[in-house]
């Protein structure tokens, strides 16, 4: 097979894994989160267990009428919903499902997925802004004060997993990943997926778009598709740090299969930390915009400081 056919080949397992990947875990959300609060819903469409539910959701999305306000900066507030969803697929094309199975591997991987990732303030900021809503503009101040706090523990965990591997490159990381790094790295991955769901913008960090105090925040003035790409970025969010959290601090591609298989056990372990984010929202109450940020600066960039510490130490004690 000619080199072009089979990079476009891995290529298109790489994006068609990652976009098939939110659907299901949009559809573990509906009824895993239903189960545990003791709600079914609806049980009807597609028949068993109601499980085409999430794809009428996406039908009668498409087909309502976009509203935009009168008042509103037409050209921003519909490139919001777009630019929310971009990040993530460009994260998508450089994380590694197997063993040579990713869409480009860098050497720098690492610090282009930080680097990406914060581009998402920017589409909330811009929704925000264009919105012309009083609701959408609080919401939006308050995810860039959330963002830019929870960004510093969010890159502080990596670096440490970058600084114990001795490398930037994702693939690099699961290479020299060992299995008593669960117990050194602990911490770090702690702090990763808390920052990484309040990142996300996910309960119980979602002051953005508290419903009881600001309507839908940011998202107030959205309608159909554009509100429905909204939700997909949410969706590809949750597998997106769910598969960096894999690949950093839980050894990727590496357990009990073969190498050939190594993008099966990937996949089990990212649906397993969705799970994960998904009983996180049942769980926990939203906090206030006190206790989000007091826990950030005093709970989990001190605990990503000592852990950064702790991997230097280690790493000049091994040298």
């Amino acid at each position: 097979m000619p080199l072009w056919a089979e990079l476009v080949l891995r290529l298109a397992g790489v994006v068609v894994a990652f976009l098939v990947l939110p659907l299901v875990v949009g559809q573990i959300e509906h009824k895993v989160m239903a189960h545990m609060q003791g709600r079914l819903g609806p049980m009807y469409a597609g028949g068993f267990h109601g499980w085409a539910q999430l794809v009428a959701d996406g039908v009668k999305f498409v087909q309502k009428e976009e509203v935009v306000p009168a008042a509103a900066d037409r050209p921003v507030f519909r490139a919001a919903p777009i630019v929310a969803l971009l990040p993530y697929l460009v994260v998508v094309l450089v994380l590694p499902l197997g063993p040579g199975l990713v869409g480009q591997a860098l050497d720098i991987g690492l610090f282009l997925v930080l680097a990406v990732v914060g581009v998402g303030v920017v589409a909330v900021l811009m929704a925000a802004w264009a919105s012309a809503n009083k609701y959408s503009l609080l919401g939006g101040l308050r995810a860039a004060a959330q963002l830019l706090a929870y960004e510093l523990p969010f890159v502080l965990a990596a670096a440490s997993v970058a600084m114990a591997a001795g490398t930037l490159s994702l693939g690099g990381i699961v290479e020299a990943w060992r299995p008593w790094w669960l117990a050194w790295q602990l911490p770090a991955m702690l702090v990763f997926l808390t920052a990484g769901i309040a990142e996300l913008r996910r309960p119980p960090f979602d002051m953005p778009v508290a419903d009881s105090e600001l309507v839908f925040g940011y998202m107030t003035e959205y309608t159909g598709l554009r509100f429905a790409l909204f939700l997909l970025a949410e969706y590809v969010g949750i597998v997106v740090v769910a598969a960096l959290t894999t690949v950093l601090f839980l050894g990727g591609w590496r357990g009990p299969f073969d190498a050939q298989l190594g993008w099966l056990w990937t996949l089990v372990k990212v649906l397993i930390v969705a799970f994960v984010i998904i009983w996180v929202r049942v769980t926990f109450p939203r906090l206030r915009a006190d206790q989000l940020q007091r826990f950030c600066w005093l709970v989990l960039v001190p605990v990503a400081l000592a852990q950064l510490v702790l991997t230097v130490g280690i790493r000049l004690a091994l040298n």
